[in-house]
């Protein structure tokens, strides 16, 4: 793969605690792994390629741990805007079911563009919808092609309408193709190796789409491999605690332990009706979450306690959640979001500027259970991005503390991006693809899915 060298970076945010941020900095890349970091005078005067900083923040590359690729076909859809979970969903089903390894594989790369963009590396997506041929494959040929770090997340449901669930019956599968197909991706995909680029974890959608076999299933087969983990929402809504209550007679988080669905392999997304002793619970035994602030507020969720999980240490990354509940995958955006809405409710002082950075960067990498990105120094992944500091947003901010900036100010897009060693934007361009292309062909797909589906009376314009 070569060297890079990084040079005249203006302050680079190492997230490392011995050598925190430096000022006319470098770093220096060897294949894929940080070899070097430090001044730039000291730096290696030579490489491959060479990068200058100047004037630019370099900081840790960003994880996003929650997502649904395939819902950037659906954004701001009508009948879909202004309803709480359970209605969103059942409008937006029929139209996911039309989903095929073309707008599979579409829907993702412009997902993963815009999570590169803005500040992403490595990236996880939670895909529970197969119809029409749609494999886990199509996401992963996407990721490969434009360079993400991915964690393809192999989801499920086996609840249909028929069944008592809110999906239309064409889209749940029954559990022998589920776990057929999941050992398969594993098999052929999982790579559980240090730096890997490909990782696979199950994920039975949640509690109220698939019944408890596949969830105990699911779990036996994701243990008898090496670094497969385990993921699914969990107390998202007050809706879906009335459904365990009913079904099981627990709260969600209780219910999922009981299924075996608690451990350093298990992490789950939003967590907002919980409580205290499920918050303890699940510091104890290591079970992730993803918290997904945009989304939540979007579908008026509600806020999860995510001060409370910290303080208690459960481990807390971000993810921007689905396209059609954020309707966005700004990854900078957010971490201020998950900063601003613990202020809401707690204080000016409720969520630092350090820990969102930590939220996005080693809080993420510790859910998806990486050692090897986060942080900026030898031995780590070269997955890291730049960002100007002389941007109109950043004016009055960036020249007092660029990181607050990136925090506090108007979220920025990135002007460089490297993942794994490999420059994959440039300018503020990515190189690897063409965006403008694939942006004409996903919009053409997105008004195609969509208008087989009328929109309810009460969104039709006059």
């Amino acid at each position: 793969m070569g060297t890079i060298l990084v040079k005249n970076i203006s302050r680079l945010i190492t997230n490392d605690p011995v050598s925190g941020e430096i000022c006319d900095a470098g770093i220096f890349i060897k294949d894929n792994v940080i070899e070097k970091i430090g001044f730039s005078k000291d730096m290696p005067q030579t490489a491959d390629n060479v990068i200058d900083a100047s004037d630019k923040m370099v900081c840790p590359g960003f994880v996003n741990t929650h997502h649904h690729f395939y819902q950037t076909l659906t954004r701001a859809v009508p009948g879909a805007m202004d309803e709480k979970l359970f209605d969103w969903l059942v409008r937006l089903y029929p139209i996911w079911g039309e989903l095929d390894p073309e707008s599979t594989y579409i829907s993702s790369l412009i997902a993963m563009a815009e999570l590169i963009l803005t500040g992403c590396t490595t990236a996880s997506d939670h895909q529970y919808i197969w119809p029409h041929g749609a494999l886990l494959d199509d996401q992963i040929r996407a990721a490969n092609e434009i360079g993400l770090r991915f964690h393809a997340v192999r989801g499920s449901m086996t609840l249909g309408r028929s069944q008592g669930g809110l999906p239309p019956d064409h889209v749940v599968q029954t559990q022998d193709e589920i776990l057929k197909d999941s050992q398969r991706v594993i098999e052929k995909y999982h790579d559980n190796k240090r730096f890997a680029m490909t990782r696979v974890v199950l994920a039975p959608c949640s509690p109220f789409s698939v019944d408890e076999s596949i969830l105990i299933e699911s779990a036996k087969l994701a243990r008898s491999y090496p670094g497969v983990l385990l993921h699914t929402h969990v107390a998202e809504t007050q809706d879906e605690e009335k459904f365990t209550m009913q079904r099981a007679g627990l709260r969600p988080a209780r219910y999922m332990e009981k299924l075996g669905w608690v451990g350093n392999d298990v992490w789950w997304a939003h967590c907002i009706w919980i409580n205290d002793d499920e918050i303890k619970m699940m510091a104890e035994t290591g079970t992730g979450v993803a918290h997904c602030p945009s989304s939540n507020m979007r579908l008026g969720s509600g806020i999860a306690p995510i001060r409370e999980m910290l303080d208690a240490g459960v481990k807390v990354g971000l993810g921007v959640d689905g396209s059609a509940s954020n309707d966005s995958s700004h990854m900078i955006a957010e971490g201020r979001m998950a900063m601003l809405l613990q202020r809401v409710s707690k204080g000016a002082d409720a969520l630092t500027i350090q820990e969102a950075l930590n939220l996005e960067t080693t809080g993420g990498a510790s859910v998806l259970g990486r050692d090897d990105i986060g942080i900026l120094k030898p031995g780590m992944a070269a997955d890291f991005i730049g960002i100007s500091l002389n941007s109109l947003p950043f004016a009055g901010g960036a020249c007092h503390n660029p990181l607050a900036a990136l925090f506090l100010c108007t979220p920025p897009q990135v002007d460089f991006s490297v993942i794994n060693g490999r420059q994959v934007v440039e300018n503020g361009r990515i190189t690897t693809i063409d965006l403008e292309g694939i942006i004409e062909k996903h919009n053409e797909i997105a008004v195609k899915m969509v208008k087989k589906y009328p929109v309810p009376e009460r969104y039709k314009l006059v």
